[in-house]
Parts: structure tokens; C-alpha cells; sequence
């Protein structure tokens, strides 16, 4: 009920009116059965402004920090999440990711739409990275195609860190579903598996336009973090030892 009142009555206009999305292939998304949407991710807003232009219901999996922030804040998001059918998801690794994929793929056997971002986490500079390749695991397992989609203007309009967005027009475009149906069976075998997923990444970066790091985007979120720490660091040094510089010069001889 909160999904339906938060996307035809709530949420989902308040977003056309502030984004303006231009929406191209559409028709491309399955009108019944499941599938997957495949998209980039480059801001906060992605959650919920493609799904608010999709007619079917979308359930994303979302990282499981949305559900377990303290105080009252905390206890609203997570409400807010559960609410529009959200599925947290432990990004640790091992048997959390095999929980992961169990729980999209419950999703796709009762035939409805799963939303993956196969980056894993946000573009923190507007890029497309490599991707995880629990989409592919899924599609291959569940039979399902997946569609492509790119998300164009949401990291100018809310970039990481930003709490509002800007009021600017988006766009949106979904390809033409991928079909793995080739592969059936071989949803074990590693190279198979890459494969996949690099096909659906290059599908959503012909659609995107951005340029692509072959890299995971946590590893370069982290090196990119790192290096402002460090950075802010040597500045932080340069300026204490100019302070100690000043404070011991000695005074003009007489």
C-alpha cells in the first residue's frame, strides 16, 4: 500500500516535477514474468526515480546500512525502505553475498522485476566501473533477461554527499533485453559468469555514454578517499610547520 501511495500519489510526482525525466525505450521492460533492470548508479535518487516511471512494481536491493541507522531517523528510513519494498542486502561478503542472491532470486521466481546496480555501491565521480558479477549469477540462475538501463544527469543533480537535489532534467533509457538463455546450466563456471556480466555492463555503457574504469568502484571510492585524507593531511602538516617557521624567525638586528 505505502509503495503504491508513495509512487502514483506522493513521491512519484514530486519527482517528475523536479526532474523532468526524459524517458527513451520504455517498452523495452517487460510487461508480466520476472526480469532483471540493470543500472548504472550515480546518486541517491536512482532508488526511486526509475522506479517511479516504471508501470510494474521495482525491487531494489539496497545496502543494509539503510535499515539499521540509529534513533528515531534510523527507525524511519528503515521503515521507509521496507515500505517501497526494498530488500537489504550485507555487502560483506561471503555467505552475506550468497544471501543476497538468494533473497533477488526469490524475487525473480514469483515473477516480478528485481532492480541491481551491478557497480555495487555509487559512481563517486561520474564513471562507470566494473561490475559485480551477482547479476549475472542471478539471471543465469533464474532464466531471466535482463534490461539494460542508464541513469543520465542524476550525479549533477545529486552527486555523493549532496542531501537536496538540484530541479534539472534527467534522462533515462532502457535497452533491449539480454538474453542468457545460451548459458543455461552453467551459472557455476567462473569465466561464463564474468562474461555475462561484462556483456551487461557494456550494454549499460553504450546507453550511458560515460567513460569505463575496470575497476570495482568500492576499491576506487576507497583510493580516492585515501588520497583526499592523505592530501588534506600534508596540508595540514605544511601549514603547522609555517606557523613554527614564523614563530621562531628572530627580529630585525639593531
Amino acid at each position: 500500500m505505502l509503495y503504491q501511495v508513495l509512487k502514483y500519489l506522493l513521491l512519484g510526482p514530486l519527482l517528475r516535477l523536479v526532474f523532468r525525466p526524459r524517458i527513451d525505450g520504455l517498452g523495452h521492460v517487460p510487461e508480466e514474468g520476472g526480469a532483471i533492470i540493470a543500472s548504472n548508479h550515480l546518486s541517491f535518487a536512482d532508488h526511486f526515480v526509475m522506479p517511479a516511471i516504471v508501470p510494474r512494481r521495482v525491487t531494489f536491493l539496497a545496502k543494509a546500512e539503510y535499515f539499521t541507522g540509529p534513533g528515531l531517523k534510523g527507525r524511519l528510513t528503515a521503515a521507509f525502505f521496507r515500505g517501497v519494498g526494498q530488500i537489504p542486502v550485507d555487502r560483506s561478503g561471503g555467505r552475506a553475498s550468497q544471501a543476497a542472491l538468494s533473497s533477488g532470486l526469490a524475487v525473480l521466481r514469483k515473477g516480478r522485476l528485481l532492480g541491481i546496480y551491478p557497480e555495487g555501491t555509487r559512481s563517486h565521480d561520474g564513471r562507470l566501473y566494473k561490475g559485480r558479477t551477482g547479476v549475472a549469477s542471478m539471471a543465469l540462475t533464474a532464466g531471466v533477461p535482463v534490461v539494460p538501463c542508464a541513469m543520465i544527469g542524476t550525479f549533477e543533480a545529486q552527486p555523493t554527499g549532496r542531501r537536496l537535489p538540484r530541479a534539472m532534467r534527467i534522462t533515462i533509457r532502457f535497452g533491449a533485453p539480454l538474453d542468457f538463455s545460451r548459458y543455461a546450466g552453467l551459472e557455476d563456471e567462473r569465466t561464463v559468469v564474468r562474461a555475462v556480466t561484462d556483456e551487461i555492463m557494456y550494454a549499460i555503457l553504450t546507453l550511458s555514454g560515460q567513460e569505463y574504469v575496470d575497476t570495482y568502484a568500492g576499491e576506487a571510492k576507497a583510493e580516492a578517499q585515501a588520497q583526499a585524507r592523505a592530501w588534506a593531511q600534508a596540508r595540514a602538516q605544511g601549514r603547522a610547520q609555517g606557523r613554527r617557521g614564523h614563530g621562531s624567525g628572530k627580529g630585525p638586528a639593531r
